[in-house]
């Protein structure tokens, strides 16, 4: 088993790895797939995981290296 390799800190500290962009088949909005640390996929618009949050942060920063 590949060990997890984060790519992204979201802004509350948690690490995440970003795997793909994706068009959902009804809507043609974009998605960000994504896994926890624990690999668990999720699906989040993407200019939501590209966004910043209420206070202007960055939601989910990209780490150095992967951007």
């Amino acid at each position: 088993m590949t060990a997890f390799r984060a790519t992204h800190r979201h802004y509350k500290g948690g690490l995440y790895r970003k795997l793909f962009d994706a068009t959902h088949s009804e809507s043609e909005e974009l998605l960000t797939i994504y896994l926890t640390s624990d690999g668990r996929p999720f699906a989040r618009p993407k200019a939501m995981f590209d966004g910043v949050t209420d206070e202007g942060v960055r939601r989910f920063e990209p780490i150095e290296g992967d951007k």
